[in-house]
């Protein structure tokens, strides 16, 4: 579970975060990234209706906060992330490990110029 401080609550955030964030994208899901102003990394979570039924919806959403909760402290910078599911999939863990590899280097404390 994601620690209350790095959960992202409010729609606003949401709209700012997809609307203007950097995107990055696998098969089944798509990260929006931005450079928080917070002291900590936030991430939030948007899984459709397309993806399945309530049960499947609160499953995929449970098994992406344990993955974003692992992966978090990892990150170089203090993100707000996003993640949007497309597609229902047994195992996330790849996807999440390869787009936060692809956050890193973009985001990295060495490539500020490029944000």
């Amino acid at each position: 579970m994601l620690p209350k401080p790095n959960r992202l609550r409010v729609g606003s955030d949401f709209n700012l975060v997809t609307k203007t964030g950097s995107r990055f994208t696998s098969e089944n899901l798509v990260i929006y990234v931005l450079v928080s102003k917070s002291n900590q990394s936030q991430a939030g979570l948007i899984v459709n209706r397309s993806v399945g039924g309530s049960v499947t919806r609160h499953l995929v959403s449970r098994k992406l906060r344990h993955n974003l909760a692992t992966q978090l402290p990892k990150l170089n910078q203090n993100l707000m992330l996003v993640v949007r599911v497309l597609k229902p999939s047994k195992n996330y863990t790849p996807e999440i490990n390869e787009l936060f590899s692809k956050i890193n280097l973009k985001f990295s404390k060495n490539n500020k110029a490029d944000v």
